[in-house]
C-alpha cells in the first residue's frame, strides 16, 4: 500500500501461496463433489421411484437446507479452529455419502443422509470463507475470491454435463461414492497444506460467550453497520437476474427453441460472469468499489428487454452481459468479508449466505408466479424492471455507507 492506496495484486502473488493453492484446491473438490452428488442423487431416486415428482423434490433438498444450516451452524468456525472444522466436516461428509451408496438403504434413509450433508456442508464453507482474508491479505483476497468463484461458475456449465458421464459410467451408487472421495482428498489437502491457528475466540482476552449469543450478536454486527447491511442489499440483487435459470426452458420454448436453446441460454450467464470476474480483477480497487452499485443495475437492466422476444442469438447476448455485470459480486463479497472482524467472520457468513440465497428462491418462485399468469418473457422483463430499482436503492447506500466511512477516518 502506497499512500494510503491499495496496491492491485498479481495471480502470481496468489497461486504463489502454497497455503492458498490447498484451500484452492478443496474448495474445487467441494464444488465438484456437489455438482457429481446432486446428479447421481437425482439418478438414483428415479431408478428406485420412477417419479419425477420426487426426483426433483430430493434435488431440491440439495439448496433448501442451506437456508437453515447457514446461520445457525456457520458459528462453529469462530468457536474452533477453523482448520480442524473444515478437516471434521469434509470427513464426516465423505462417510455421509458412501453411506448414500448402499443400495439396500430407504430412499427415506437416503434423504436424511442428504439433509445431514447438507448441514456439515454450512461450517466448511464458513470456516474456509474465513480463512482466506488471513492468508490473502489486501487485494490478494479478491483475486483468490475470483478464482473460486470462477470454478464455481464454470461448474454450471460443465458439471453437470461430467456428472452425467460419470454416472453412466460407473452408475448412481459409483457416483455418490467417487463423491465420497472427493471430501477424502479435500480432507487431506487441508490437512497437509493449511496452517493450523487458534480459534479467533481463543486470541481474545473476552470470556466466551454461549453459541445462541455468538449467533445473535453476528447477525446484530450485520444489521446494525450500514456498509455491511449495503453490501448484503447489494448481494440480494442476484434475487432478481438469476430468475433467468428458472424461466430458461419455457422462455426457450416461447421463442420457438427446445432443449438445445435452453441449454445455450443456461450456459449464457455463468459464462458472461466468468469474463466478468477476470476483467473486474484488472481494475484498480477503488474502481471496483465505486462501480459496484452501476454494476448491480447493470445485471439487471437486459431482462427488461427480454419482453420484446428478440430470439435465441440476442438472448444469449443479453443474458451473457447480466453475468458479465454479475461479477461485482467479488468486491461485494470481499468488501463484506473484509469489514467484519476476524472472530465474527464466520457467523457474519452464515448471515450473507442465507440472505443470499432466499433471495435467489424467492425470486424464481416469484418470476415463475408472474410468468403462469403472463409469460416468461413479460416475467423476465418485470423482474429485471423491480430489480434496477432495488439496485438503484441498495447502490445508494452503499455509496452513502462509504463516504460517511471515509468521512469517520
Amino acid at each position: 500500500m502506497e499512500g494510503g492506496v491499495l496496491e492491485r495484486a498479481r495471480w502470481r502473488d496468489v497461486f504463489g501461496l502454497a497455503e492458498f493453492r490447498a484451500l484452492f484446491l478443496a474448495g474445487v473438490l467441494s464444488v465438484a463433489g456437489d455438482q457429481l452428488a446432486r446428479v447421481a442423487l437425482s439418478v438414483l431416486v428415479y431408478e428406485r421411484t420412477a417419479s419425477a415428482g420426487l426426483t426433483a423434490l430430493t434435488y431440491a433438498l440439495t439448496y433448501i437446507p442451506d437456508l437453515l444450516f447457514g446461520p445457525l451452524l456457520a458459528g462453529f468456525a469462530d468457536r474452533y479452529p477453523r482448520r480442524r472444522v473444515m478437516i471434521v466436516t469434509d470427513l464426516a461428509r465423505a462417510l455421509l455419502v458412501a453411506a448414500m451408496a448402499i443400495e439396500s438403504l430407504p430412499l427415506w434413509a437416503v434423504i436424511v443422509l442428504l439433509l445431514g450433508l447438507q448441514a456439515f456442508g454450512s461450517p466448511f464453507n464458513a470456516a474456509r470463507a474465513a480463512t482466506l482474508p488471513v492468508v490473502l491479505p489486501g487485494d490478494k483476497y479478491v483475486l483468490g475470491k475470483a478464482a473460486n468463484d470462477m470454478v464455481v461458475q464454470f461448474s454450471q456449465v460443465l458439471g453437470f454435463g461430467i456428472g452425467g458421464w460419470a454416472v453412466l459410467s460407473v452408475g448412481s451408487s459409483g457416483g455418490l461414492l467417487l463423491d465420497s472421495g472427493t471430501f477424502l482428498v479435500s480432507a487431506v489437502l487441508i490437512a497437509v497444506g493449511v496452517r493450523a491457528r487458534p480459534a479467533p475466540t481463543e486470541q481474545s482476552d473476552e470470556p466466551r460467550r454461549r453459541y445462541f449469543k455468538d449467533m445473535a450478536a453476528g447477525t446484530s454486527l450485520v444489521l446494525r453497520t450500514p456498509s455491511l447491511r449495503a453490501l448484503i442489499a447489494l448481494a440480494t440483487i442476484a434475487g432478481f437476474y438469476v430468475t433467468v435459470e428458472g424461466l430458461a426452458v419455457p422462455y426457450a420454448a416461447e421463442i420457438g427453441g427446445g432443449p438445445e436453446a435452453a441449454g445455450l441460454l443456461l450456459a449464457a450467464s455463468p459464462a458472461g460472469a466468468v469474463v466478468g470476474m477476470w476483467l473486474i480483477t484488472l481494475w484498480p480497487p477503488e474502481r471496483r468499489m465505486r462501480l459496484i452499485g452501476p454494476l448491480a443495475v447493470a445485471a439487471c437492466v437486459p431482462l427488461v428487454f427480454c419482453a420484446l422476444q428478440p430470439g435465441l442469438v440476442p438472448t444469449i447476448a443479453l443474458w451473457a452481459l447480466s453475468g458479465l455485470a454479475s461479477a461485482y459480486h467479488l468486491p461485494t463479497s470481499a468488501a463484506f468479508v473484509q469489514a467484519v472482524p476476524d472472530a465474527q467472520r464466520g457467523q457474519a457468513f452464515g448471515v450473507a449466505s442465507t440472505a443470499l440465497k432466499s433471495s435467489q428462491g424467492i425470486g424464481i418462485l416469484v418470476a415463475g408466479l408472474i410468468a403462469d399468469r403472463t409469460s416468461p418473457s413479460l416475467a423476465l422483463a418485470v423482474v429485471g424492471a423491480a430489480g434496477v430499482v432495488a439496485a438503484l436503492a441498495a447502490g445508494t447506500a452503499w455509496s452513502r455507507a462509504r463516504r460517511d466511512r471515509v468521512g469517520n477516518t
